[in-house]
């Protein structure tokens, strides 16, 4: 009986939350700028990225909780799109403090700092990099699903963005995103300890504001393959995406390789069995 009002509120959040982002998505469509499409698609050659992450989470209390990313993110060179590091692309920080409502559903805010850099470091058309501030706030739920962990995400961001392009102005921007992820274990009943696991995931991003011509920004599909070891897992694996560019009517396609490692550390010397304390 306990599961079972579980899900059902699990699903009722679930469906709160996407009916939430649809309302702020129609009133903020209503202010974005009207931009003449062209008729015809144009679909650019795929390019490759590498991201490299770290993630860090610290448990306070039985409530709260410090999380935080860092990235250091390479893409494909100008006259090779397939060598996934011939240039920098970003460094990407995440900060955020998260409360845990119940063990099925948590909350996390914080700010966001990223350094963007320009397509031709040394180029004097280009400032070399500049900083996006940004804030975010996360709903996230948790359910199983017989061994299976499904997570479910809803990250909300607000960022202050420019090209790289000198003399280009910031523009505020709305940021929703959505992503479900299934932790499936291998060698073990369920995600614990010592446990090899392969975590399918897809997440759907959207944009608004003044100069947006396309809500809709990115879908990401990623794969990943990890392993859970005391206070630590490993993982990574191939992430496709696939949105449209700044150019209306343009759209680009990326193929990244993610190796990323995430620590976890209880304060209160009392950890429990890795079984939920996992989003990337």
């Amino acid at each position: 009986m306990k599961m079972i009002m579980q899900t059902s509120m699990l699903s009722k959040s679930i469906k709160l939350s996407v009916v939430f982002i649809l309302l702020f998505l129609s009133i903020n469509v209503a202010n974005s700028q009207n931009v003449v499409i062209p008729d015809e698609k144009i679909g650019l050659p795929a390019t490759t990225e590498n991201w490299n992450g770290l993630y860090l989470k610290l448990r306070f209390s039985d409530k709260w909780w410090w999380y935080q990313e860092n990235h250091y993110r390479r893409r494909s060179s100008a006259d090779n799109r397939h060598d996934f590091v011939g240039r920098m692309s970003q460094l990407y920080n995440r900060f955020g403090m998260t409360y845990m409502f119940t063990d099925y559903f948590e909350v996390t805010f914080g700010p966001t700092l990223v350094w963007n850099f320009a397509p031709e470091r040394g180029n004097p058309e280009y400032v070399d990099s500049v900083l996006e501030p940004r804030f975010w706030h996360q709903w996230l739920l948790t359910q199983s699903v017989g061994p299976v962990k499904v997570l479910h995400q809803f990250r909300f961001e607000h960022r202050f963005k420019r090209s790289n392009n000198v003399g280009s102005e910031f523009n505020y921007t709305d940021r929703w995103r959505y992503k479900i992820t299934a932790y499936v274990p291998l060698n073990k009943p369920r995600m614990e300890n010592k446990t090899f696991f392969i975590a399918p995931s897809n997440e759907f991003f959207f944009e608004t504001g003044k100069e947006v011509w396309n809500i809709f920004e990115e879908n990401r599909i990623y794969t990943a393959i990890g392993y859970t070891y005391n206070n630590y897992m490993f993982f990574g694996g191939h992430m496709w995406t696939y949105g449209p560019t700044a150019m209306p009517a343009t759209y680009r396609n990326r193929h990244i390789i993610r190796l990323n490692v995430m620590y976890t550390f209880d304060f209160r010397g009392k950890r429990k069995p890795l079984t939920r304390d996992f989003a990337f």
